[in-house]
């Protein structure tokens, strides 16, 4: 299949794990609770995908420059993530409406579309360089789309927004995930700066978003998920690559 028509599927893919993921929210009945192991193993995973796999091969396509897009893309999701936005943590948002105003909800929400955004570069991007990166990243990219969705339906709950609203946040989440695939679809033959941008991406998300989340929780449970979903990258690149 073209690559880039692969990447929109998956992209879509992508999309509708970050509306089911505010949908849980939403509708209150639903069990949540499963959420904390997929953060957990998903960091994991995606630590191990960008460093192990997206360093390498950005470096292969561009050489020593692409450290400092790696580390660009790092920047700039701390930048939205944590200099525009005042609040934010993966996870269930559990403050109070007066300390969550609509101004810090309408933030968070802004500094995940960038996020999200990044997460279609990455995934088109693999697929341009190789099958076996393209479907790596998007199984890490994926396992967080989850909790992303929820985080962000959960904040718009919190800020005082109504559940149209919080689903609406988590549709826009997945949208901006295609708008990054067919970024990159047209600008495909930047790869070689939108991989290692990615790259820094992935490693930020994984490392400075979900790892703090994974450290809360008591117990030796979270940790071993985090390292599992590690060795779930050495096993595929074992045995499929």
């Amino acid at each position: 299949m073209n690559p880039i028509l692969l990447s929109v599927l998956l992209g879509l893919t992508a999309a509708v794990a970050n509306v089911f993921g505010g949908a849980i929210i939403v509708q209150k009945n639903w069990n949540r609770s499963y959420l904390k192991y997929f953060v957990a193993l998903g960091a994991g995973f995606m630590l191990a995908t960008s460093i192990v796999e997206m360093v390498p091969a950005s470096v292969a396509l561009r050489g020593k420059p692409a450290a400092f897009l790696v580390l660009s893309g790092y920047l700039i999701i701390h930048f939205f993530e944590h200099s525009v936005t005042p609040h934010f943590h993966f996870g269930e948002e559990i403050h109070p409406n007066e300390f969550m105003d609509l101004h810090k909800g309408y933030s968070v929400l802004f500094g995940l579309v960038i996020h999200t955004f990044f997460d279609g570069i990455a995934i088109a991007s693999g697929f341009l360089v190789s099958d076996w990166l393209g479907w790596i990243i998007f199984l890490a990219v994926f396992l967080h789309k989850i909790p992303e969705g929820f985080t962000v339906a959960s904040v718009m709950l919190a800020s005082g927004r109504s559940r149209a609203a919080a689903r609406g946040a988590s549709v826009l989440l997945g949208a901006a995930t295609v708008a990054g695939v067919l970024t990159m679809a047209v600008f495909r033959h930047s790869v070689s700066a939108g991989l290692p941008l990615s790259a820094g991406v992935t490693i930020y998300v994984a490392a400075s978003d979900l790892v703090p989340e994974v450290n809360k929780e008591p117990g030796v449970r979270m940790g071993l998920l985090l390292f599992m979903g590690v060795g779930c990258l050495f096993l595929l690149d074992h045995f499929f690559h």
